[in-house]
């Protein structure tokens, strides 16, 4: 998805920006760490890490029940100053992403999404704007 906006930002391919590049279903993640997260939450932390500061791409992936992995929190949000801000608080994405961190990496940023738990299971989601 980070390669798509990256794409579309840079060359206007698939699609000519203003746009919205949605996804939905479960991702795959290999648990090598023992952080807090889920699978939307992770694939933020690797979008945010592989857009790198993109001007004019901003993310968000969440699941629809309000809990992503083990905790309250649905999923996250990603504007091209996360890893600014994360660095100015010493905070090193990728050691979060190897740990399987994100909960911890977007809380410390302020930008989890909890909305609480909705009772409708419906999918996990990803949107990524780019402008």
């Amino acid at each position: 998805m980070a390669g798509i906006a990256l794409s579309v930002r840079a060359h206007g391919q698939p699609v000519q920006p203003p746009c919205v590049l949605l996804s939905g279903g479960e991702t795959t993640v290999t648990v090598r760490g023992d952080g807090r997260g889920g699978r939307n939450v992770e694939f933020l932390l690797a979008a945010a890490i592989a857009l790198n500061k993109a001007d004019g791409i901003y993310g968000m992936a969440g699941d629809t029940d309000g809990v992503d992995g083990q905790e309250e929190i649905a999923g996250a949000l990603c504007t091209p100053d996360t890893l600014s801000r994360a660095w100015e608080q010493d905070i090193h994405p990728r050691d979060y992403l190897d740990n399987n961190d994100g909960h911890g990496f977007f809380e410390a940023l302020d930008d989890s999404v909890v909305t609480g738990p909705t009772l409708t299971n419906v999918n996990d989601f990803r949107a990524i704007l780019i402008l």
